[in-house]
């Protein structure tokens, strides 16, 4: 052949490759637009809220109650509350005292108490017996609490947030006040608002623990569920409510169900907290700030059951040992605990058809 022709055939084959190559860019250019986080259209959403006149309302939660057990739980006794250790137990100690007070009923079975067990190493499996030996199983133990629906007593809102934290590093306690004694702090401030104002649905407490070892919590409730899990009508997740400089929390959930807006719309409209709706969005090139299943909603949306998370962004302090109470922005908190039972009271109050995802 010709070297011509050869030549000839080389620079076709380039060419071909080349508009291969091309096409394959735009096409994941245009892929990856639909999920930019400009689609979120946060500083609009910041720009329409800022219009907004707060109401007025009567406090829901008894402020407090709130930080006192926001402080217990984040107080150097309980060494950072990590899941299998002896701050974990005192921790779990307290808010079985707490749930007792409130008047919860036990959720898991005749006990608040749901035990579970996970390899640490978030599931990574050695085959060398002395690494085993090494490492035993953790212990963790979900608490769950529930307040019976008065007209739906069959249907199901799980309000969460986990209890665990880091515990001790290196000889340093990370006492995790906003990561999460805040999301349990206002769990524990909803159920006593609404055992005072019996919701319609059942609503269950679930106090995970394990959650910073991979989910383990969530992950031991959704395999074997107290309740039938086709009876969950939803789930609200809690963690890290109490600090941001701006008064903004996040609110996620909305792309994977949309149905949900109309509920929480009016809630935001009248909130003391400027609640955006965002870090949802699937993100293919920039994964992390999709928090879909950053925290203990995860193992719910991988079952399909409708689901709101609730946090602030992070701050400096964010997994440190100066995650502390005296960091908490006391105002911001209770405005978002507030909030949080206006949310719990919205979706408790929606008939159950427009919870539900479409199929």
């Amino acid at each position: 052949m010709p070297l011509q022709d050869k030549a000839a055939r080389r620079r076709r084959r380039w060419r071909i490759r080349l508009l291969v190559a091309t096409t394959f860019a735009i096409g994941l250019f245009v892929y990856t637009r639909q999920f930019h986080p400009e689609a979120e259209a946060v500083p609009a959403q910041r720009a329409q809220l800022a219009q907004r006149s707060r109401a007025a309302l009567p406090p829901r939660v008894d402020a407090a109650v709130l930080l006192g057990d926001q402080d217990a739980l984040a107080d150097p006794s309980m060494e950072g509350r990590g899941v299998g250790t002896p701050g974990g137990v005192r921790a779990r100690d307290f808010l079985l005292a707490r749930f007792t007070r409130i008047g919860l009923a036990p959720a898991a079975g005749q006990s608040y108490a749901q035990p579970f067990q996970f390899a640490p190493g978030r599931g990574i499996r050695f085959w060398r017996k002395a690494w085993w030996q090494a490492h035993p199983p953790v212990a963790g133990v979900n608490l769950l609490g529930r307040i019976p629906g008065s007209a739906e007593p069959g249907k199901v809102i799980v309000v969460s947030a986990h209890y665990d934290h880091l515990g001790i590093r290196d000889g340093r306690i990370y006492p995790g006040a906003d990561d999460n004694a805040s999301g349990v702090a206002a769990m524990l401030a909803v159920a006593t608002w609404f055992k005072a104002h019996p919701p319609r649905h059942t609503l269950l407490f679930a106090s995970f623990d394990g959650e910073e070892a991979g989910l383990r919590g969530s992950r031991a409730f959704v395999a074997r569920p107290p309740v039938p899990l086709a009876s969950i009508v939803a789930n609200i997740n809690f963690d890290m409510l109490s600090r941001n400089p701006h008064g903004e929390l996040f609110m996620s959930g909305l792309y994977a169900n949309p149905q949900l807006q109309a509920v929480i719309d009016p809630v935001r409209a009248r909130a003391v907290p400027t609640i955006l709706y965002g870090h949802d969005h699937p993100r293919p090139v920039w994964d992390d700030d999709d928090w879909t299943r950053s925290s203990d909603q995860g193992p719910f949306a991988g079952k399909g059951i409708p689901w709101l998370y609730f946090g602030v962004e992070d701050h400096p302090d964010y997994h440190r040992p100066t995650d502390t109470f005296a960091r908490v922005d006391r105002d911001f908190y209770v405005s978002v605990a507030n909030a949080m039972v206006d949310v719990v009271a919205a979706l408790d109050a929606t008939p159950d058809a427009r919870i539900a995802r479409a199929r």
